[in-house]
């Protein structure tokens, strides 16, 4: 089974668990993702999230246990998605793969469409706080003596990095070569038009 959104071998419950979602209806179908987008949208909100999934069950005759199961099973695909920059026809096509049908595949991919620009700032958001930058302070020097003689008269940089991991801040330390500066600054340019075309 060849799928965008992983490379991963899935389980067979996870391809059951999206056949199980043609049993509802398509009220039944909207309800759902409709609750699902709505966590993904704001993913603090887990307690609320259980609630909805606990109140949706109890108003359709289902136990809440195997509901959440399920709802495991689909949040695999908008979180493999991000990851991998999938576009909607490319959810739509993995989905009914996973043996989703092609009306229900349609609407979650339609949602998709809708909520993506503010899914991937989301996205950026939660990884560019997973290690944020405090402070930098650089050095450039030029070597002078060493054995090497073709290593005379070299450029280097000296980078400390302090970054907030959790409550605390480390240091991280680098000498990068003029070669690998000029790299490390054409990768901090992109990623810095990346976030302005986010914000």
């Amino acid at each position: 089974m060849q799928l965008h959104f992983t490379k991963d071998v899935l389980s067979d419950s996870v391809s059951t668990d999206f056949q199980n979602l043609n049993k509802f209806n398509e009220q039944q179908f909207r309800r759902l993702i409709e609750i699902l987008f709505q966590f993904l949208l704001e993913p603090k909100e887990t307690d609320r999230f259980m609630q909805q999934l606990s109140e949706f069950a109890g108003e359709n005759g289902m136990s809440a246990g195997p509901l959440r199961s399920l709802m495991k099973s689909v949040l695999l695909v908008p979180q493999g998605a991000l990851k991998k920059n999938l576009t909607a026809e490319q959810i739509k096509e993995d989905l009914e793969t996973l043996g989703l049908n092609e009306d229900k595949a349609a609407h979650f991919s339609q949602q998709w469409g809708e909520h993506y620009a503010v899914l991937s700032r989301l996205a950026v958001g939660q990884t560019l706080m997973v290690n944020q930058l405090v402070d930098m302070e650089w050095k450039f020097g030029v070597t002078v003596g060493t054995s090497e003689i073709q290593k005379v008269g070299n450029i280097f940089l000296q980078l400390k990095l302090v970054v907030r991991k959790g409550n605390s801040t480390e240091n991280i330390y680098m000498e990068l070569t003029l070669p690998q500066f000029y790299n490390f600054l054409h990768e901090m340019e992109r990623a810095k038009a990346s976030m302005e075309c986010f914000s």
